[in-house]
């Protein structure tokens, strides 16, 4: 498909909405994230979303005893990202954006199910796309899914946000000379083993050619700034 210069995915984990409380949703940090992707869409960009579960319940982390399987610890998972869909959801509504929940599995009473033609169907309305439920099948992370939605939807970069400015060359809280690293290849990605996202979710951003920025949330306005080519903004990109 044909890339939408204007198209984002966003993808954050379920624990970034956590915040310090480490469990659950924190209201503060759901504003914060809405008020942020507002900013976004109020310059004329088309985004989507994409919000992990691990703030609830990791299905790997279910299934560690024996006593859960691993596919419904993974279907657990997936169950948790409609939570924070539907919070994230709340919260930009509540900030006038509009917004539509797209799930990988069937619940109609709290989202539309995904069809691709849908979601950009709304993206070029201005409703922002929250895709929940992962990509449906147990075994693949929510960066994996990110990555599919943002191929299928045509995007024109995958944005992984964190509590980091990006990708350093050696661990930024241990060395005062480690150097944000601008920009890497999706080799060096999977030959290093470089914690942005698992390598499934880098092989097949190699294999569409998607661009995957890895930034910091958290920096009030960055996000907008990287998006505009802001040379004061502060990422690393994968490619």
């Amino acid at each position: 498909m044909k890339r939408n210069p204007k198209r984002i995915l966003i993808k954050f984990s379920g624990e970034a909405l956590a915040g310090e409380d480490s469990f659950g949703i924190n209201t503060k940090i759901l504003k914060y994230l809405a008020d942020e992707i507002k900013s976004v869409v109020s310059e004329g960009f088309e985004v989507a979303i994409v919000i992990g579960g691990g703030n609830f319940i990791r299905g790997v982390s279910a299934a560690k005893d024996g006593i859960i399987k691993r596919t419904s610890g993974d279907y657990m998972g997936m169950l948790a990202t409609v939570i924070n869909a539907v919070a994230m959801q709340e919260a930009l509504e509540s900030d006038g954006v509009a917004v539509r929940v797209q799930s990988a599995i069937k619940m109609e009473e709290i989202a539309e199910n995904f069809i691709v033609r849908r979601a950009i169907r709304h993206l070029e309305k201005g409703r922002v796309v929250i895709f929940a439920a992962g990509t449906g099948n147990p075994f693949f992370t929510t960066d994996t899914a990110g990555v599919l939605r943002a191929s299928e939807i045509g995007a024109n970069a995958i944005i992984k946000a964190t509590k980091v400015d990006g990708v350093y060359d050696k661990d930024p809280a241990k060395y005062e000379n480690a150097n944000l690293l601008k920009e890497i290849t999706y080799e060096e990605a999977l030959k290093e083993h470089i914690k942005v996202m698992d390598d499934t979710a880098i092989a097949l951003a190699r294999e569409n050619k998607l661009p995957i920025i890895i930034c910091n949330m958290f920096k009030k306005g960055n996000l907008l700034k990287i998006l505009k080519k802001d040379p004061d903004a502060k990422y690393s990109i994968v490619r």
